[in-house]
């Protein structure tokens, strides 16, 4: 899967736009750049901020990213940690 949609608990308000779900991107190693995947895969909060600009629809900024409730934070984070693991690793752990 390269793409995931995720529904937020708590939306976001930005301006007078309210962001109630979140596309993430399977990132290409160029957007990970700057960015340990150790972190990355540990949720670290500011790798998040760093990698989530590049690789969501709508582009949350660092400051969106430090905004989100949570459980939301968490379940974005554990996404993006298992687009770091390779496919049959993916489907072995699912089931």
């Amino acid at each position: 899967m390269t793409e995931k949609t995720i529904t937020l608990d708590e939306p976001l308000k930005r301006g007078d736009t309210l962001i109630k779900e979140v596309t993430l991107r399977k990132p290409k190693a160029g957007e990970l750049r700057g960015v340990s995947l150790v972190d990355l895969g540990n949720i670290n909060v500011v790798a998040l901020q760093q990698v989530l600009p590049r690789i969501t629809t709508p582009i949350l900024t660092a400051q969106d990213v430090a905004n989100l409730d949570p459980a939301d934070l968490l379940e974005i984070g554990a996404e993006v940690a298992s687009f770091l693991v390779k496919k049959a690793d993916r489907t072995a752990f699912q089931k």
